[in-house]
């Protein structure tokens, strides 16, 4: 099937142009297999992978045919997570930018339920929800859904193994049938094909098989910092490499401006490029940057969609993209025309679950990298100003400044230096070593874990789901593989009792299990993933 062009949909110009503002231009396969069907009011069912563009696939056919006067819940869509909920309620607002009559309020667990029934009060027209947070306001009556025209079960294959099978029927049945139904899923398991006979009427089957992602000639790096030293890295890495061009991405318009600013005061040729700027800015910019006056654009993934400038050496991933494809774009932009290219990406400890996810949907090894020490960067200063040095004594007649030197060196109280001492000076001015200080590195999540366990390689987890809550082991694999990416065979000494659980996993995954079950709703719980304390042992 051929792509569509955004431009020559049968859209409204608010929803054309907010589809531009984003950077969009062409349709992803979903969704020029989508758009179309749920335009027609058509039920569907589609086997699409993360980072496919499902929430567009969804949203424009969505938010072109809401009723913008309504003030009842019109559409209701459905995710496993409150992360997705979030990330589908940002793509959702960046459609309806000009479309201000069009309400959407996220509804999810670990956020203050009296702010959610406020934010109701606005009588939104779309709701972005979890099952089971969506079950305590239909319980209180806070939610009415009698008008509901549209739903959407997003990634329903996680919802099952996250155990919403049976919240999920229950707003199913609640909802009216005279409704429009479309459901995602990465898979296509018997019980998704039961809830597709079930409650689907003659729908279109779409079927999305990820491509092959290869990024053969760029090496990719992560390195673990804290916000607060990220610039310092920055620079260092720049320096070491003194790399010609480079883009460096950051999610928001602000984190753009700051960090242009930045590295301008700290001596670079740096520019920034987002979407608030005038077209006739970015164009400037843009040329700045290809010319080569311009060392280091700063940009967010919006504003450099398209880009195509060849001799980009590096990448900065100075915030992780939300969106998976995002930061296949991004690299994306070093490495061309068979050249090689290196990308770097800043982590923190909550971003590690995000880097997991990367490397699952790239297929690609991102390798640890420590930060740059102090001496390592003094000495590439020292190497480049003597480098400088030599270009100079090859081309200049130095005769008038070596003839100051030694009458300088015959003066009194400088009889014992010598034209090394006086060099070593020269040096210490152009490269001075209080300029390099170091950044302490904290050690990596697996050595913290060791550390405070006392154990080579196994940790011990608390969670605070039990019988009580109707999980047994087979649920509890299937939500640490599909929330956590963990193997089952790795999880070992699962302990069930009515209120808790222990289990135990390589400490390697275990920050990757704790930023994947905090937070998330089960059957209207909120789980609560923790270290477990070693048993003290008596003497």
């Amino acid at each position: 099937m051929e792509k569509i062009l955004f431009e020559n949909l049968e859209i409204s110009s608010e929803l054309k142009r907010a589809i531009a503002d984003m950077g969009f231009e062409e349709a992803t396969p979903v969704q020029s297999q989508s758009i179309g069907p749920i335009m027609e009011a058509r039920d569907m069912v589609a086997q699409a992978p993360t980072g496919t563009g499902k929430t567009c696939a969804f949203g424009i056919p969505l938010v072109e045919g809401i009723d913008m006067t309504s003030r009842n819940v019109c559409a209701l869509i459905l995710c496993p997570t409150r992360e997705l909920v979030v990330q589908t309620t940002n793509e959702l607002m960046k459609l309806t930018k000009y479309k201000k009559s069009i309400r959407i309020v996220p509804i999810y667990g670990g956020q203050s339920i009296d702010r959610q029934i406020m934010a109701l009060k606005r009588k939104p027209q779309i709701i972005v929800a979890t099952p089971g947070r969506l079950m305590d306001h239909m319980r209180r009556r806070t939610i009415r859904l009698d008008a509901l025209q549209y739903m959407v079960l997003d990634e329903a294959d996680e919802m099952l193994n996250m155990g919403f099978r049976e919240d999920i029927d229950t707003i199913l049945e609640t909802v009216p049938e005279e409704r429009q139904t479309v459901l995602f899923s990465a898979t296509m398991s018997k019980e998704i094909l039961a809830i597709t006979k079930k409650y689907l009427s003659d729908p279109v089957k779409v079927q999305i098989t990820k491509s092959e992602i290869t990024v053969p000639s760029i090496s990719q790096y992560y390195l673990e910092v804290s916000r607060e030293n990220k610039i310092d890295v920055l620079a260092r890495l720049i320096d070491m490499s003194n790399f010609k061009l480079s883009m460096i991405f950051c999610n928001t318009k602000r984190m753009v401006d700051e960090l242009a600013h930045d590295l301008v005061a700290r001596g670079y040729q740096a520019e920034g490029l987002h979407g608030d700027m005038k077209q006739s800015q970015r164009d400037r910019v843009m040329q700045s940057f290809k010319n080569g006056k311009t060392e280091i654009l700063v940009a967010t993934d919006v504003a450099a969609r398209g880009i195509d400038i060849e001799n980009v050496e590096a990448v900065f991933n100075f915030d992780l993209p939300d969106d998976l494809e995002y930061y296949v774009h991004r690299i994306g932009r070093t490495g061309r025309a068979n050249r090689e290219g290196v990308s770097y990406s800043f982590v923190g400890r909550r971003d590690m679950y995000k880097l997991r996810e990367i490397m699952n949907y790239t297929k690609a090894k991102i390798k640890y990298m420590s930060i740059p020490k102090a001496s390592e960067i003094a000495d590439v200063r020292t190497r480049q100003v003597l480098e400088d040095v030599l270009k100079i004594m090859k081309k200049e007649n130095l005769d008038n400044y070596t003839r100051s030197i030694q009458d300088f060196l015959t003066e009194e109280g400088c009889e014992e230096y010598t034209i090394l001492d006086v060099a070593g000076a020269f040096l210490s001015r152009e490269v001075p070593a209080e300029s390099f200080k170091e950044i302490d590195e904290k050690p990596k999540f697996t050595d913290v874990l060791k550390k405070k366990i006392g154990r080579k390689d196994k940790v011990r987890l608390f969670i605070n789901l039990g019988k009580l809550d109707k999980i047994k082991k087979k649920q509890l694999l299937d939500l640490l593989k599909v929330r956590c990416r963990l193997n089952e065979k790795l999880v070992t000494d699962v302990a069930i009792m009515d209120k808790f659980t222990f289990i135990e996993i390589p400490a390697a995954e275990a920050q990757a299990v704790l930023d994947g079950l905090n937070g998330l709703s089960y059957h209207g719980r909120r789980v609560n993933a923790e270290i477990s304390r070693p048993k003290q042992r008596k003497h």
